[in-house]
């Protein structure tokens, strides 16, 4: 399963730097505004203990673990939405994204420019949203003349998905995300909502993250930040740990967070894992959170979606305290399930088909 998060922002507030973090991979960095042109792509691992552990308890030849894949997206500037400085191209790689990572600047540094000349956390924050939230009110407008005129044609279903269109507007219009639209998750439920929805593809309607870049991640920050679903990185400190041993690190007492924020990227993204293991591999499939035993069956061949007869499943904790699947079946640990069964993020799978 393929999805990716974006990393935006404004100018110089670290996402490159943040990118190269994450990926262990060098990146373009200067100390310039859009030295970023074309989206890096780097694919991440999602930390995950319960691998290493399964994998001890099956002396697997192989370790296999889930990925994310974040999208290092070059800076926005004020204006963006009415094509300021790379503006149309950054929306439009924001928009094939699955998720915004929105990463704002805390830390103080009189040598790195800021693209306004000030640290204001906030004020960034604000101008970031609110250059999205202008290009989505552009997308909703030609969306609604265009369901206008099916109105007028009596189109089935055409009336409710102008009340959607409304609502949408109306939040837009107060400067709020598409995804605060009050009774969002009931809109998405319908069939006429989820469908017009899902063709504006709006900037606003995609979960966000925001990652504040500070000099001290137990820094407490004004409730507004606070509040907001975030993770706290010192980005330079992340880089300069790439080039550094373990041993150097201890010396200096130095820890990273970057897990934390690819932890919470799969988790924004509605994800999570279930786990198969063996002498070959051990290895963590990624499934959308609320997956069916069949639709995670998919995640390792489509035969498995379409031939699923049932699945046995055991919860990784419980797997290793019994000692192994042949014993788990014996003590009758394991758990045969069939098509409707949701599964749970953790569970150790064996599929029948």
């Amino acid at each position: 399963m393929s999805l990716q998060i974006g990393i935006v922002g404004l100018p110089n507030v670290g996402k490159s730097t943040l990118f190269k973090a994450l990926t262990k991979n060098p990146v373009e960095i200067s100390n310039y505004p859009f030295c970023t042109i074309e989206p890096n792509v780097g694919v991440v691992k999602v930390p995950d203990e319960r691998l290493g552990k399964l994998s001890e308890m099956s002396q697997t030849e192989k370790i296999v673990p889930a990925v994310v894949e974040f999208v290092d997206i070059a800076g926005i500037v004020k204006g963006a939405s009415e094509g300021e400085g790379l503006g149309n191209k950054f929306l439009a790689n924001i928009r094939e994204v699955d998720a915004i990572a929105q990463v704002v600047r805390v830390f103080e540094n009189s040598n790195i420019i800021h693209v306004h000349n000030k640290i204001d956390p906030l004020g960034d924050v604000e101008v970031i949203n609110l250059e999205l939230v202008l290009a989505d009110l552009d997308t909703v407008k030609k969306t609604q003349a265009r369901i206008e005129k099916e109105v007028k044609g009596n189109k089935k279903g055409a009336d409710k998905q102008m009340e959607v269109i409304k609502k949408i507007w109306d939040t837009l219009e107060a400067g709020k995300l598409a995804n605060e639209t009050e009774g969002i998750q009931e809109m998405l439920k319908d069939e006429n909502g989820k469908l017009i929805i899902r063709d504006m593809s709006l900037l606003t309607m995609k979960p966000f993250l925001y990652v504040y870049n500070v000099a001290d991640i137990e820094q407490k920050l004004p409730d507004d930040l606070e509040n907001r679903k975030h993770v706290k990185l010192d980005i330079k400190i992340e880089e300069e740990l790439i080039e550094m041993n373990e041993e150097e690190k201890a010396e200096m007492g130095l820890v990273s967070h970057i897990d934390d924020l690819i932890v919470a990227a799969y988790d924004l993204l509605g994800l999570q894992t279930f786990l198969t293991t063996g002498k070959i591999e051990t290895r963590a499939w990624t499934i959308k959170k609320g997956a069916t035993a069949p639709e995670a069956g998919a995640a390792i061949h489509s035969d498995f979606q379409e031939k699923f007869i049932r699945a046995d499943v055991i919860m990784w904790d419980k797997l290793l305290e019994i000692g192994g699947w042949g014993k788990a079946k014996e003590i009758g640990g394991v758990k045969t399930v069939g098509r409707d069964y949701i599964m749970i993020d953790g569970e150790v799978v064996e599929f029948k088909v």
